[in-house]
């Protein structure tokens, strides 16, 4: 049966692809999360107080005060770009700037490089749990989705990548998430990083490497991204929304020169321009020298918020969890008992203890109930407090749903 709406408009067909969509489950917790008391762990959201917003005004009046010409149509702003090559370079990233395409956001350069290397009915290669925005900008296609596990330590199981690979799937690109994983914060060893692109390059399947978090480590070893060890292969995704603002939504791809007028077509039919005041303001920003002190404070107040929510989860929850020290981003992964259920537990620890967060199924890349006695734990967006109260009450939750059993 073809999906129509707006009996008052008439019957409008839908396009076939919409037959199945619906609103994700982050995009109805968005909505939930706004009710006055509520506890929330389940947005990836950065906390305000913590934006630079003094400095980033300064950048913003300097902006305003070199005339109207920032707030017109333009080319991409080619010193964001020259900060960008600097940046990357900090990640163990060397490229050039003729390699920097500038995007609304990461969400934008997912979609423009899908809209790229994926032919509807396509086949693509990603873990079993992955990010709800990719699943999202894949859908339109309606691909054939190979899966792979994710080991909670190691990050993407890459031998099964090549198994794939071996058994004469070609796929149109791999996805993956080296660092600060969305939603299991595990990341990738440097052994499995070095191996993915190997067996990459080996059989031509692209990587479309998401590093919305790469940038948010905790550790002293800092392992470089995919892109560090290959040019070619590799599709870089990288954004300013983790360490500066979110709202400015401006991100980048890093690609071979040779894709630039491609990705170009695909982005003037996407949204026409660039958006080249927000692109000016943040390179005045980092003009002003204070983008790597604002990452490093980034990483030690978030750190700081990432021990409090393992050490509250380690006190309140059951013996049975378990979740694991995330090495980067901004997410806790917890495996409960078997026989609780993630949507059960949300519905209770919102009805009673007013506490969200992401039940783990809701993250499966085919739609299945895997891991559904999982869930994942936002700590960027709250106080310290706020996290020990949030997850004692979440411990309630659960103890009640287990009573009720």
């Amino acid at each position: 049966m073809i999906q129509t709406i707006g009996p008052e408009t008439g019957s409008i067909h839908l396009a076939k692809w919409t037959r199945a969509t619906k609103k994700s489950v982050l995009q109805q917790m968005l909505m939930e999360t706004s009710r006055p008391g509520l506890i929330s762990f389940a947005l990836g959201l950065p906390d305000v107080n913590l934006f630079p917003t003094d400095a980033y005004l300064a950048a913003v009046e300097q902006v305003m005060a070199e005339g109207p010409t920032g707030m017109q149509y333009g080319p991409p702003f080619q010193p964001l770009k020259e900060h960008i090559v600097a940046l990357m370079r900090r990640r163990g990233v060397e490229c050039k700037v003729e390699q920097i395409f500038l995007t609304a956001g990461a969400q934008q350069g997912m979609n423009l490089l899908v809209r790229l290397l994926l032919d509807p009915g396509g086949s693509l290669i990603v873990e079993e749990l992955s990010y709800t925005g990719f699943q999202q900008v894949i859908e339109p296609f309606q691909p054939n989705i190979l899966t792979v596990s994710t080991n909670p330590k190691t990050g993407m199981e890459v031998e099964e990548v090549e198994l794939l690979l071996r058994k004469g799937n070609r796929p149109s690109f791999i996805y993956a998430i080296s660092d600060g994983h969305n939603p299991m914060a595990v990341s990738m060893s440097i052994e499995k990083r070095r191996r993915l692109v190997e067996i990459a390059s080996q059989f031509g399947a692209p990587i479309i490497e998401d590093d919305a978090y790469g940038h948010i480590c905790y550790g002293e070893e800092l392992y470089p991204p995919l892109r560090a060890f290959d040019d070619k292969i590799v599709f870089y995704v990288g954004t300013f929304s983790k360490i500066l603002c979110p709202g400015l939504r401006v991100g980048w791809i890093i690609a071979p020169e040779s894709m630039m007028h491609y990705l170009s077509v695909v982005k003037e039919a996407t949204d026409i321009n660039t958006g080249t005041f927000t692109q000016r303001t943040i390179s005045a920003y980092i003009d002003s020298g204070l983008l790597p002190g604002h990452i490093d404070f980034l990483r030690k107040e978030y750190r700081l918020r990432r021990d409090t929510m393992i050490n509250a989860i380690r006190e309140h929850f059951p013996a049975q969890s378990r979740c694991e020290t995330p090495p980067a981003g901004i997410f806790v992964w917890v495996e409960m008992p078997g026989d609780i259920n993630g949507f059960d537990l949300l519905r209770t620890s919102m009805s009673k203890e007013q506490v969200a967060f992401i039940p783990g199924s809701a993250f499966c890349s085919t739609g299945s109930d895997l891991r559904s006695n999982c869930i994942r734990l936002n700590f960027s967006h709250s106080a310290h407090e706020v996290i020990e109260v949030g997850v004692s009450r979440l411990a309630r939750a659960l103890t009640l749903l287990e009573n009720r059993r």
